[in-house]
């Protein structure tokens, strides 16, 4: 069984997860959970919870093809007290609160969506995100988001611990998948968890990164995908390939194998999974 794993968060990951599920019986995903705006903010707020946001769009994408609790994951509810907060976030809030544990509610909940693999959260317990930029550190993911001259990520909390889980399922990857996503605020928050680095490290398996279509407004403006990969480099992240479709943004001197084919859905802004499916697949030989 060809062993797979995606690192990352948001709809850049969920895209990879179904490009993924294509050619590999049992992905895992490792999400970030610095989020903090919107319904997970609040829930990671008032609940004390790990931000269920990417969790459930990485849940959405691995369900089975006929599941209609997969469907309904994205609804969110209006006119009430619960205004605002999609049915999987409340969905994985309370199975985290009645089972007293992350990771056996997001194996139920892909259970109950008749899905395949795992999702697995990039850190045991909530973090925040800090940014140190030419002007100082700023605190927060979405603030973080609408910055530039981001020089390097860090995650703060007491416990910024990868779990077992995450750190055992990529060091025996065959492939290990980064992105795309938004470069600080998703991947490079879904890599800063303690051991995760290390265990890339230890891993065997192909280390893809799948680049952004487009230069991001604010945390990657200006960017081509050289400077993505010296960023990874600046927080000790190395890859063998860089996988880009260089229609909305330049390649520039990667200095790793760089495989450049059309991945964009019709309109250009968004992977289209099957062709991402085709390019990474075809990297294995």
């Amino acid at each position: 069984m060809l062993r797979v794993v995606a690192i990352g968060g948001g709809h850049g990951l969920a895209a990879s997860l179904r490009a993924i599920r294509t050619y590999s019986e049992s992905p895992t995903a490792v999400v970030s959970v610095a989020d903090d705006g919107g319904s997970s903010g609040l829930l990671r707020e008032q609940l004390g919870i790990i931000p269920p946001g990417d969790l459930r769009k990485c849940l959405g994408a691995l369900a089975g093809e006929s599941s209609e609790l997969a469907r309904a994951l994205e609804y969110r509810f209006e006119g009430s007290d619960i205004a605002g907060h999609p049915l999987g976030n409340l969905l994985i809030a309370g199975l985290v609160r009645s089972m007293g544990s992350t990771q056996a509610a997001l194996d139920e909940t892909l259970k109950l969506l008749g899905g395949v693999g795992r999702v697995v959260p990039a850190t045991t317990s909530p973090v925040a995100l800090r940014a140190y930029t030419s002007s100082g550190a700023i605190d927060g993911q979405s603030r973080i988001m609408r910055t530039s001259h981001i020089e390097r990520v860090c995650l703060v909390a007491r416990h910024t611990e990868a779990p077992p889980e995450a750190c055992d399922a990529i060091a025996g990857a065959d492939q290990v998948v980064i992105g795309p996503g938004s470069l600080y605020t998703s991947v490079l928050a879904a890599l800063a968890g303690k051991g995760i680095r290390e265990a890339l490290s230890r891993c065997d398996g192909q280390k893809v990164y799948v680049a952004n279509l487009h230069p991001q407004t604010g945390e990657t403006e200006g960017y081509d995908v050289a400077d993505h990969l010296a960023a990874l480099r600046a927080h000790g992240i190395e890859v063998d390939v860089v996988l880009a479709d260089t229609s909305g943004i330049r390649l520039g001197a990667v200095g790793v194998r760089a495989v450049t084919k059309a991945l964009a859905k019709s309109g250009g802004l968004a992977h289209d999974p099957l062709r991402l499916a085709e390019a990474l697949q075809g990297l294995l030989g």
